[in-house]
């Protein structure tokens, strides 16, 4: 398929379908949450096993997700998209039920590669879509992708509070990644790259630059995803069954923040985003672990979404934006280097909660949003001119 081709093919069928891409991505990452302390109960391990076992999701995500790039422009996001879903379902009833420890490690090595697969592919697709109408998405298609995530995670939590097992809410989600791949998935685009167009190019230090400013966002992101229910039920004797509610809140105003954050960075800047994002996700966290009520901690989660909401899709759509390497070559790098902190780093913050304590694993990922708020006075308005509006 030619550039041009798969330009048109951006622009006009109906924006649906790239939506639910990034609402189906959203499911598949939202799923995990509410089953961790599920997880830990069943396998008997304290805060340095869970943290190896976070570890082997990000190492599954670290081997597919250039191999997804790769895919991605050799294959088409359809064809990707569809291999990431598979590895998703084939694990999320292993997750749910497991109580091997080995078992576990497996299983979230699998999980971590779907979860890879598909987070690529929905950002290489968003990209195309941006070039191909001129127009800024990337904000907003990573609130739908939030949303996904809410739906996932408070819908679990729902199902398990009224007593499902975990098996039996996880098959909810699994049934509404069936019937996407079997309907609207079905209409994603295709191969992007032109007929003999490398495979693999060098990334470029901006966009390795970009990936790295995405990790921290990222980074942050993942210790809401994989510790806030623990934190819950460990530091604030909260019930497992409703300990989900921890994700599903930041995930609340991270999709709310995400649905207005083309206008938000339109209006404001990337700078001023930036800066106040990273201001806001400091407040959050110091909220979270300095208040002992557990109804308040709920409110830090969601200041801490808040801050995070605009933070990554900024860098994304910045990589994107950029010529010097194939689009979906460089959103792949700078989407796998920023990845790498939503799932490597809940490993490390296991490791240090393991040898301090949790409230300080987490006060740790909260100051490194100084490096975000420093990089954007510094670095950003020297790309800022490559912005889509």
């Amino acid at each position: 398929m030619s550039s041009q081709e798969w330009e048109v093919q951006c622009a006009t069928p109906d924006m649906a379908v790239y939506r639910l891409t990034f609402l189906m991505s959203g499911l598949c990452m939202g799923a995990w949450a509410p089953l961790v302390p599920y997880a830990r109960t069943r396998a008997g391990v304290d805060d340095g096993a869970l943290g190896l076992l976070l570890l082997c999701l990000g190492l599954g995500s670290l081997v597919m997700m250039p191999l997804a790039g790769v895919l991605n422009a050799r294959k088409g996001c359809r064809f990707t998209m569809h291999i990431g879903i598979a590895l998703v379902l084939l694990t999320l009833p292993m997750l749910a039920t497991t109580h091997s420890f080995a078992g576990l490690m497996a299983a979230l090595i699998v999980f971590g590669a779907g979860c890879g697969a598909v987070d690529v592919t929905m950002n290489v697709q968003g990209v195309m879509v941006e070039r191909a109408t001129g127009r800024s998405l990337m904000s907003g298609f990573h609130g739908l992708f939030s949303l996904g995530t809410i739906v996932s995670a408070a819908g679990m939590t729902a199902l398990l509070w009224l007593g499902a097992t975990p098996l039996l809410a996880s098959s909810a989600v699994m049934a509404a990644l069936v019937a996407f791949v079997l309907t609207a998935g079905r209409q994603m685009l295709g191969r992007s790259g032109e007929e003999g167009s490398p495979i693999f190019v060098r990334p470029t230090r901006k966009v390795l630059l970009l990936g790295t400013l995405c990790l921290l966002a990222f980074l942050a992101e993942g210790a809401i995803l994989d510790w806030s229910a623990v934190f819950l039920t460990e530091e604030r004797g909260v019930e497992h069954s409703i300990a989900g509610l921890g994700y599903a809140t930041f995930a609340v105003m991270m999709a709310l923040g995400r649905l207005n954050g083309d206008r938000i960075v339109l209006k404001l800047g990337s700078r001023v985003a930036l800066i106040g994002g990273g201001l806001i996700v400091v407040l959050g966290f110091l909220m979270v672990i300095l208040i002992t009520n557990w109804w308040l901690n709920l409110v830090g989660f969601a200041v801490i979404g808040a801050g995070l909401a605009n933070i990554a899709p900024v860098y994304l759509s910045l990589a994107g934006a950029q010529r010097a390497m194939p689009g979906e070559l460089a959103i792949a790098a700078a989407t796998s280097l920023g990845y790498l902190g939503i799932l490597m780093g809940p490993a490390v913050i296991g490791f240090v909660a393991y040898s301090t304590s949790l409230s300080v694993a987490l006060l740790a990922v909260a100051s490194s949003m100084i490096a975000v708020m420093i990089s954007a006075t510094r670095l950003i308005p020297k790309v800022c001119t490559q912005r889509l509006h």
